[in-house]
């Protein structure tokens, strides 16, 4: 399989020539910038570099990842000075800070919620006899 460089990548940022790296492999989405059901601009914003993060973070499909299959061209060949991996890999979920944070809001929200519910319910039981 062809290896090639981000600079290689970086050389292919067009819609009609759009390279892009996902997980360390190189993908020839020209042929698919037409069909993409997020747009055209979603993958001109991510060409010629590493679309792993964005890739991972949509949450794609096992068919969408049938089709980037069908896009593959080449490995990338890291070099000294090259950006790190900017996503773990497929299957591996890490939540983030800002996940994490907002799943705890909710749970938050959801006990002040009964807790006023219970302080209604008690407060209507009281004045009930009245």
């Amino acid at each position: 399989m062809p290896e090639f460089t981000y600079s290689d990548v970086s050389e292919h940022a067009t819609k009609k020539d759009l390279y892009m790296v996902v997980h360390d492999k190189v993908y020839n989405a020209s042929s698919f910038v037409d069909e993409h059901p997020g747009g055209e601009e979603v993958l001109l914003d991510v060409g010629g570099q590493d679309a792993t993060e964005a890739f991972e973070d949509v949450g794609h499909s096992d068919e969408a990842r049938e089709i980037l299959d069908g896009l593959l061209v080449g490995d990338l060949k890291r070099q000294a000075g090259d950006p790190k991996p900017k996503a773990n890999p497929p299957g591996v979920y890490t939540p983030n800070a800002a996940s994490s944070g907002s799943g705890v809001g909710t749970y938050l929200i959801v006990a002040l919620g009964v807790v006023a519910a219970l302080g209604a319910y008690q407060y209507l039981q009281a004045n009930k006899d009245k």
